[in-house]
């Protein structure tokens, strides 16, 4: 009887798959990741969990975005935004620092420790990018939009090269401020980042 029944317990038999694990990702940003005028469900992490889980993924995203956060006022907090533990970080900051004309160096310094920390941790990251605005010159725009193909490369981790692609310029995508997404904003940057998102959920599940 004994050997019978640990036949099945040896081979697998007969016995319920193990439940797959949920993912855990965090959205650490800025006030484009918070949701900046915008109410809680139609902010950036919310609507992209939702497509994930439509498209099929047992994904969980923790918004961790922050109005007026500059790339430093991020790092003071990661290991706050961290605490409950994450598989995964989706890295949007740096648009504060341009705005204000912080010296590029700066913010490449600090990302680039945040980026340390988190593989340090062996936590994945989905970097998003961010362009200078043009009104600042041509050489701070050169240096700016270099950090982040930059530091993509150093840790090897997947770039979404410009958050708002398709959204700046266009005023049916945007706030009347100008600078932050509407509604419908939001959707096209999730529509947008969706592949590449899902690259990245599927990496982090084959680990």
């Amino acid at each position: 009887m004994g050997l019978a029944l640990s036949i099945p317990a040896v081979f697998g038999l007969g016995l319920a798959p193990a439940a797959a694990k949920t993912i855990k990702l965090v959205a650490f940003g800025d006030s484009l990741t918070a949701g900046y005028l915008l109410p809680a469900d139609a902010a950036f992490p919310v609507v992209l969990e939702k497509a994930l889980r439509g498209a099929g993924y047992d994904v969980r995203i923790a918004n961790a975005g922050v109005s007026g956060d500059t790339a430093e006022d991020g790092l003071a907090r990661l290991d706050w935004a961290l605490q409950a533990g994450a598989d995964g970080v989706i890295l949007e900051l740096g648009a504060n620092d341009m705005l204000r004309g912080l010296d590029p160096a700066r913010t490449r310094a600090t990302l680039d420790t945040i980026l340390a920390r988190l593989a340090a941790r062996h936590i994945k990251v989905l970097m998003a990018g961010m362009l200078a605005s043009p009104s600042l010159g041509a050489e701070y725009g050169r240096t700016f939009d270099a950090i982040y193909p930059s530091l993509a490369a150093k840790y090897k981790v997947p770039l979404y090269p410009f958050f708002l692609q398709g959204v700046t310029g266009n005023k049916s995508l945007q706030l009347n401020d100008g600078l932050h997404p509407n509604h419908d904003g939001v959707r096209k940057i999730v529509a947008q980042m969706l592949p590449l998102t899902e690259n990245f959920v599927r990496a982090i599940a084959a680990q």
